[in-house]
């Protein structure tokens, strides 16, 4: 099996932690997260498996289950306004927020292959994430490898890069999700960035051998009628093989063009532009 190469450095561009909270300020902040009255809302269809739902604390309207990230000069929704210690967590790291989530994401649930803020100005911010409540099968895929993303640490995430995140057994994951604009308080929090050797597990690359077995187990899934299965066979293996950026839904469209069904293959072409903001390779079409 290939090895994969991953220079430290490069990959910490991509992620990093920035910081460890204390244990009395996380038992705090995940006890009110999972406490709070809630009303989660599935949004961002194509980029996940289904089981990811969110709802914001900071952004442009007041209203949590306004979750469709943008531009705004955000204010506390009617959750966060419930949410006391939440809040004075969020005012104690001075940073200028763009936008405050919270994330869950069920067992055996994915986010697929994908960018963001491909379609926000052309402005510096990052995404930070801290994990509330995880466990050791949940991971953050960039750059070649994966990544758990441990709870009670602070994370820095740039998300223009390729990137996906798995639950693969459960239980359920939490992550309080802040998008920042670039300032002087985040440019000394970024400054005392690490990544961990033990944070980092690098994937192998993929052999031939197996994205043809991949494709044939899928085609065999499509053409008995289980299409998302046969989908979601070959998306998974984002998270367990370093694959060509857009390979996968390259490939989902060339199974769909074997089987003559050119609509669903133009789907998923236009799947890998919206999720990537890439134009299709020649010979998918």
């Amino acid at each position: 099996m290939a090895t994969t190469t991953v220079n430290q450095g490069s990959l910490q561009s991509q992620i990093a932690c920035l910081d460890t909270i204390g244990t009395d300020v996380l038992e705090r902040l995940r006890h009110e997260a999972l406490t709070v009255p809630a009303n989660w809302v599935v949004e961002y269809g194509k980029y996940q498996s289904g089981g990811w739902r969110t709802q914001s604390l900071l952004n442009g309207s007041g209203d949590p289950g306004d979750v469709k990230i943008g531009d705004c000069d955000p204010v506390p929704t009617t959750l966060l306004r419930r949410m006391p210690i939440t809040r004075q967590f969020l005012d104690s790291l001075g940073l200028r927020y763009m936008w405050v989530r919270l994330a869950w994401l069920e067992p055996n649930s994915f986010l697929w292959e994908h960018r963001d803020y491909a379609d926000l100005a052309d402005i510096e911010r990052h995404r930070l994430h801290l994990p509330l409540v995880t466990n050791s099968s949940a991971a953050l895929v960039t750059g070649g490898a994966r990544i758990h993303m441990a709870a009670g640490r602070l994370w820095r995430l740039a998300p223009t890069n390729v990137h996906g995140a798995c639950n693969l057994l459960g239980p359920g994951r939490l992550h309080l999700i802040m998008d920042c604009y670039s300032d002087d308080t985040l440019a000394r929090t970024v400054d005392r960035e690490y990544l961990a050797p033990d944070d980092v597990a690098l994937l192998p690359a993929a052999e031939p051998t197996e994205l043809e077995d991949r494709v044939e187990q899928s085609r065999k899934l499509i053409t008995l009628g289980y299409d998302r299965a046969g989908e979601q066979h070959l998306l998974r293996m984002f998270y367990e093989r370093t694959v060509p950026e857009g390979r996968l839904y390259e490939l989902i469209a060339a199974v769909y063009t074997s089987l003559g069904r050119e609509a669903d293959a133009q789907r998923w072409i236009d799947n890998k532009t919206v999720l990537l903001g890439s134009e299709p390779a020649e010979g998918t079409r």
